[in-house]
């Protein structure tokens, strides 16, 4: 359980919208109450044009005595491990990692980490008419993810510049395009799977079959989710597991069918079966690559210990990082 009492600065950053996505990977964000969270949030909400520049800055705050320094309009941030985070396709994996950066970073007493957050919802839609030629479908499905590495890519950017020193990306589907998000980068900026990857291999896991390699499961929603993982765990030695089709059509499918229709304990039963169905094939962990099958399960749940938030590892490394780049500032 977390404790209370944080004050945290947040600085979401709201870019120009994109129109139109692929309608397959099309989600719904879902509340999910969590009564620890009780941070008081001081929020600067910075606006920007079609240029990406500043035209307006709000302070909004949700407490009386919380108060924010101003910064010039050149920089948000000017620490020296200041995180950039990019949001993704949906805002709910972009809380998730917030949640844990916040907490994980300052729960010794020490300072939370300075992040600045660029987040565009719009990024979540679609108007692809479903009775257009498959033909037509594939080109217009090209060109929203020509719009959409653009609008991920300018985000980076414009992080850059407000005085970002690290750049994450805390989105399954958003890593799927790392290399031409991070095309001209010279900024550290973690690939969600590299981290998963990392931290399993330090981890030295025996393999469960004699004779052969560490296997490693990966659930997602869609298979735009796995691109983000499976080649990662490769480069490591590792044999990446996938639910094979009739799985994924009778069992992960329904999951997000029933979370659409508020089914929670249905879909608990049924992302219960899928990754039983992946340890019967002696994988060692279950990589969670999807937010609607993140946090599903119950804490308790004794599935979980075989399960594997990818988002934990991208916030272990982040916070290493910022503590790092604290101490050799402190240094010089």
């Amino acid at each position: 359980m977390f404790d209370g009492g944080l004050t945290m600065s947040f600085h979401k950053v709201i870019c120009p919208s994109v129109v139109g996505y692929l309608s397959k990977i099309r989600t719904h964000c879902r509340t999910r109450p969590n009564p620890s969270f009780a941070v008081q949030m001081s929020s600067t909400l910075v606006q920007t044009d079609e240029n990406g520049d500043h035209y307006e800055s709000k302070k909004i705050s949700s407490s009386p005595s919380a108060q924010l320094k101003s910064q010039p309009q050149s920089s948000l941030l000017s620490q020296e491990n200041t995180v950039g985070i990019i949001g993704g396709v949906s805002v709910l994996p972009t809380l998730i990692f917030l949640e844990k950066l916040v907490w994980w970073s300052s729960r010794n007493g020490e300072e939370c980490v300075p992040f600045v957050v660029c987040s565009d919802p719009a990024l979540d839609g679609s108007d692809q008419p479903v009775h257009s030629p498959l033909s037509e479908i594939a080109e217009n499905e090209v060109n929203h993810e020509h719009v959409i590495v653009h609008s991920l890519k300018q985000k980076r950017v414009f992080l850059e510049k407000s005085g970002a020193r690290c750049i994450v990306m805390p989105c399954h589907i958003s890593n799927a395009w790392y290399d031409e998000i991070s095309e001209c980068c010279t900024l550290p900026f973690f690939h969600i799977g590299e981290c998963v990857a990392r931290e399993l291999k330090e981890a030295k896991l025996k393999p469960l079959d004699a004779g052969s390699n560490v296997r490693v499961g990966v659930l997602a929603a869609c298979e735009t989710g796995v691109v983000a993982y499976e080649e990662k765990l490769q480069n490591q030695g590792f044999e990446v597991v996938l639910p094979d089709k009739a799985t994924v059509e009778h069992i992960l499918m329904p999951v997000i069918e029933s979370l659409n229709q508020r089914d929670v304990e249905g879909a608990r039963n049924l992302l219960r079966i899928a990754i039983q169905v992946l340890l019967i094939r002696a994988v060692n962990v279950v990589i969670l690559a999807s937010e609607d099958l993140q946090n599903l399960l119950p804490r308790e749940d004794p599935l979980l210990k075989k399960c594997m938030d990818p988002m934990d590892a991208l916030a272990r490394t982040t916070i290493k990082w910022a503590k790092s780049a604290k101490q050799i500032h402190k240094k010089t």
